[in-house]
């Protein structure tokens, strides 16, 4: 458990003597109760752009007492979804893969982080996989409130992250309860390591601390 504070003055004394001090007063508001963050690491390239602005965020969010997960994608057993629908009934999936335990981590997290490579101007189709086979958490008692984004990609350019962004929002949309938190991108990063000194990293790590 943590709390929250705020300055209510700052003072500044003087002694007399050449000695002074600055003493801020604060106010202690109601303990913050430690969220479950879970992040969705969608690349699959060891060590990528878009893993190590995730491993930023997950270093801010630990470090202001939230409980973090993160998810990565590689190596994992995961199919299209059929459109079969019967997990509107059964709020299951048929198909029994790594995917069902995801969507289950997904559905009870106050938090979620999707991060992604940026292919072709649109998130990767791992993650979009995934998130076509959260489907079984619509209109369901799902928990997750806040959602953030984190892209990284070799374009630059303006609209290097608008499509990957409107998927998202889209998807976010389906879950009335939840809402788009924030975003972090970073252009211009493409061999693994070219993210290191980008201020992106510092941005997911702020972030991460004030979730």
């Amino acid at each position: 458990m943590r709390f929250s504070t705020h300055i209510i003055c700052t003072r500044h004394l003087d002694f007399g003597n050449g000695d002074a001090v600055s003493v801020k007063y604060y106010d202690i508001d109601k303990p913050v109760m430690p969220k479950n963050v879970v992040i969705i690491s969608s690349s699959l390239r060891k060590g990528g752009n878009s893993e190590t602005l995730a491993e930023s965020f997950a270093r801010g969010a630990a470090e202001a007492g939230n409980s973090v997960e993160t998810v990565s994608l590689r190596g994992k057993d995961i199919a299209f979804c059929r459109g079969c629908l019967v997990c509107q009934d059964t709020r299951e999936c048929v198909i029994k893969d790594d995917t069902v335990g995801i969507a289950r981590k997904v559905h009870d997290a106050d938090v979620v982080v999707l991060a992604t490579p940026v292919y072709y101007f649109c998130m990767s189709g791992q993650l979009k996989t995934v998130l076509d086979r959260c489907n079984p958490l619509y209109d369901s008692d799902y928990r997750f409130r806040d959602v953030y984004v984190l892209m990284t990609a070799a374009e630059d350019g303006p609209g290097t992250f608008d499509g990957t962004l409107k998927g998202i929002e889209g998807w976010i949309e389906c879950f009335p309860e939840s809402r788009l938190a924030g975003v972090v991108s970073a252009g211009g990063v493409w061999a693994v390591g070219d993210i290191e000194g980008s201020k992106a990293l510092d941005e997911a790590y702020r972030m991460g601390l004030k979730v």
